[in-house]
């Protein structure tokens, strides 16, 4: 047997490592890989192999058992399975990432200005709006009236990712312009989940998490700026907003807007710091044993104390968007797609999206019209009105027919939309919730796969059509 020397093995990991992280700082690399997981759950739900351990795993529960003697036994968190894990406690940083991002665009970016934001937030409000109202007329009166905010949402990440792709193709500030009105279509859709889609609310827990909101909000106000004085006031919001009937996942937005984003260290400090611990180490030079090493042991200090600065000169806030982005991006949301776009298909019915029935009515058709028609509607409507009144400007060296284009892109609803639907029609019976959500993941899925493919195409052609002439 031929043995493959060690520095020809090693030179592969590098290599793959090296392709590795190339490959996740691709703006399309996390659409891929939730496409993929997206085939993954559908396949393991449907395998008739795999779909009783795919739908046994999902359901293991995880709460932790306290036996009570002479009393009642105590499982917490209540009725915590491996699906409400990834959905009420990974999720939950999920949004904490998505709030620290709109808090940074409020701060520093597209929504942090009026002029800036009135365009992209109008349009979002239109891509709102119009798919609802579409949901609504469909299903009202039916046993699918509460799923109207499923199609509201955009999913950023296809959406940029397709972008991307596209290249030069889309305007620079079109990009820019559904990125904001993708943010502000976010907090939108956090709003609609935390307004309707919580169960009965108890409002002594309620309270008391508002009452440590309030003590965090001091803190911020009064310059704390260490992240263990937040983070372990965070995991009792989050048990808070779980037992109050407010959506755990909602406890991450709030922490997200009570996390400093001023530096504990300013410029002129940092400045003033970074030139003084640069002339200590250059005079610490040689004053060692081994005068050849470096960093010798007093250079070692100052270069310590040199990173402390540095950490500490860069906003909390942005120092764990950064952290979590890769963890949030390449394992929640793909452990999240692949705990809830699985959707057992008993018959090809669940694929006819027009199809009305009559006791549960058109849930398909409404999810996939909102989408598909509703979102590029909206958004456009919503966006003309905005320019004729002088309440918002057309992106830079954009078209109207660019902007409906890329408003298409807009419908690409999938990670906030099955999100919403895993919350939606709990006022059904059990076996009519089920089934009205599988039959909405299936109509999110191809409401997304046609709004992605006809933006793409109609951005490709408008390009070329503009480009002749």
């Amino acid at each position: 047997m031929r043995l493959i020397p060690i520095y020809t093995w090693t030179k592969g990991v590098r290599n793959f490592g090296l392709r590795r992280r190339k490959f996740s700082k691709q703006p399309w690399a996390q659409g891929m890989i939730l496409l993929v997981c997206v085939i993954v759950a559908m396949l393991l739900a449907n395998l008739p192999f795999t779909k009783e351990a795919y739908h046994t795993l999902l359901e293991t529960r995880l709460s932790l058992f306290f036996k009570i003697p002479g009393g009642n036994d105590i499982w917490f968190p209540k009725g915590m399975t491996v699906e409400s894990f990834i959905n009420d406690i990974l999720m939950t940083v999920f949004f904490f990432t998505v709030g620290l991002e709109i808090r940074r665009e409020m701060m520093n970016g597209e929504l942090s200005s009026v002029k800036k934001a009135m365009m992209p937030v109008i349009a979002a409000f239109g891509g709102v709006a119009v798919p609802a109202l579409i949901f609504v007329i469909i299903n009202h009166g039916t046993a699918a009236a509460s799923g109207w905010g499923i199609p509201t949402a955009t999913d950023i990440a296809f959406a940029v990712g397709i972008m991307s792709i596209l290249g030069d193709k889309v305007p620079v500030a079109l990009k820019v312009f559904l990125t904001a009105l993708a943010i502000a279509d976010d907090l939108i859709a956090i709003l609609v989940v935390a307004l309707f889609y919580g169960g009965e609310i108890n409002f002594v827990l309620l309270g008391i998490a508002l009452v440590l909101v309030v003590i965090l909000l001091i803190m911020n106000r009064l310059g704390e700026k260490r992240p263990w004085f937040y983070f372990i006031p965070a995991m009792v919001i989050w048990a808070l907003f779980y037992y109050a009937g407010i959506h755990s996942t909602m406890s991450g937005v709030v922490m997200a807007f009570l996390i400093p984003m001023k530096a504990r260290y300013n410029e002129a400090y940092f400045d003033r710091k970074r030139v003084q611990y640069i002339k200590r180490i250059k005079e610490f030079k040689g004053i060692a044993s081994t005068a050849a090493e470096f960093p010798n042991g007093p250079q070692r200090l100052c270069l310590r104390r040199l990173s402390d600065i540095s950490v500490g000169s860069i906003p909390m806030g942005l120092r764990l968007e950064h952290a979590l982005g890769p963890w949030v991006n390449f394992l929640i949301m793909p452990l999240f797609a692949l705990a809830n776009a699985g959707v057992e298909i008993p018959d090809f019915s669940y694929f006819n999206v027009f199809h009305v029935d009559p006791a549960l009515g058109g849930v398909s058709m409404g999810i996939f019209l909102g989408l598909f028609l509703g979102k590029p509607l909206g958004i456009s409507l919503a966006s003309f009105i905005a320019v004729k009144l002088h309440a918002g400007e057309m992106p830079a060296n954009a078209s109207w027919k660019t902007l409906i284009a890329v408003a298409c892109l807009g419908g690409i609803g999938f990670t906030m939309s099955i999100f919403v639907d895993t919350l939606s029609f709990g006022d059904q019976a059990p076996d009519v919730m089920y089934k009205l959500r599988d039959m909405g993941k299936v109509a999110v899925l191809l409401g997304s796969l046609c709004s992605g493919l006809v933006g793409s195409l109609l951005i490709a052609l408008i390009h070329r059509l503009e480009k002749k002439a």
